[in-house]
């Protein structure tokens, strides 16, 4: 992780150039199965277009496998919106058709949302030997965004080879996710599991998280995040930070890890600072019950953090 970009900070902007996107209007109150409206579950045909078409209270996603591309769910809306997904998801396997988006699934100022179930698999491996082989690649996709989004619940989700982070929580308040998986293989980069920044009231309870990266991150501007009963490793372990990138930033406040486990991870809690002046900060942070199982570091304070040596302020070695 050489940057901000790459170090678990998702910054406030939407990139300019999303492919398709929905606007959800608040008054939907019937139930839409995707099928009826074009989309094939063969796992090929792109179905993009009919998932966008979505305007009902409840919209769902039958047993079978649809191609994605890159999509935006977009509010406002008031009105509570369930998505029942039973299939899967799948990225378009040439991942030059993703890559160039910052999000694949974005849910953005959808209020009131319930996320049921089902798999999204990001078909990232291609995506991930580029990146390693030095040639000139996209900067990535994370796989499931939301942004701006009050009373989330999402239960049951499974993600599977995201490019990059594989959900990521941003600007959101009272977020409950419950019996979530992410997977990915250990020597995959920058594929957190899941990522919190700038939200308040989050509640992760039950999770399995095989990542390359952090488990879960949390970035600045966090209150109150309990974590209970979460499995993680391979991967970093749950990681507060990288904070103190900028001189004025927000910092991390009240956070409890419970009853978790961590086997085969580099690391089980950490807290990563940068070594420069900010306002940042982390108070307030729990961490009990806890059991280490072939972790490298169990419990780490890095507040020289600057990974592989590269434009280090401020560090002494």
């Amino acid at each position: 992780m050489a940057s901000p970009a790459n170090s678990g900070y998702v910054p406030f902007f939407i990139a300019a150039a999303v492919a398709l996107t929905l606007l959800i209007s608040s008054a939907a109150a019937h139930r839409y199965n995707v099928l009826r409206y074009g989309a094939r579950p063969d796992g090929i045909t792109d179905s993009t277009r009919p998932f966008l078409m979505a305007n009902a209270a409840t919209v769902y996603v039958p047993n079978g496998t649809y191609l994605l591309m890159a999509a935006v769910f977009e509010g406002p809306c008031w009105s509570k919106i369930t998505v029942r997904l039973d299939g899967t998801l799948v990225a378009p396997s040439d991942y030059r058709a993703l890559g160039s988006y910052e999000h694949w699934i974005l849910f953005m100022s959808v209020n009131k949302l319930r996320f049921h179930g089902g798999t999204v698999d990001g078909q990232a491996a291609r995506f991930w030997d580029c990146r390693m082989s030095g040639r000139d690649c996209p900067s990535g996709a994370r796989s499931v965004t939301f942004y701006w989004v009050n009373d989330v619940r999402v239960i049951g989700l499974t993600s599977i080879d995201s490019q990059m982070a594989h959900i990521v929580i941003n600007g959101c308040n009272d977020v409950l996710m419950r019996n979530v998986t992410a997977i990915a293989p250990k020597w995959s980069l920058n594929t957190d599991g899941i990522h919190i920044q700038g939200s308040t009231r989050v509640t992760i309870s039950g999770a399995t998280l095989e990542t390359g990266d952090d488990c879960i991150s949390i970035g600045p501007g966090t209150r109150d995040t309990f974590m209970t009963n979460i499995n993680g490793g391979p991967g970093h372990g749950i990681s507060i930070g990288s904070l103190g990138w900028n001189m004025i930033e927000d910092g991390v406040k009240n956070v409890t890890l419970t009853n978790s486990v961590f086997s085969g991870s580099e690391n089980g809690v950490r807290i990563k600072t940068w070594a420069r002046s900010t306002t940042s900060f982390v108070k307030m942070v729990i961490f009990e019950n806890l059991i280490m199982e072939n972790v490298m570091n169990p419990i780490i304070i890095d507040q020289n953090y600057c990974p592989y040596y590269e434009g280090c302020p401020n560090q002494f070695y």
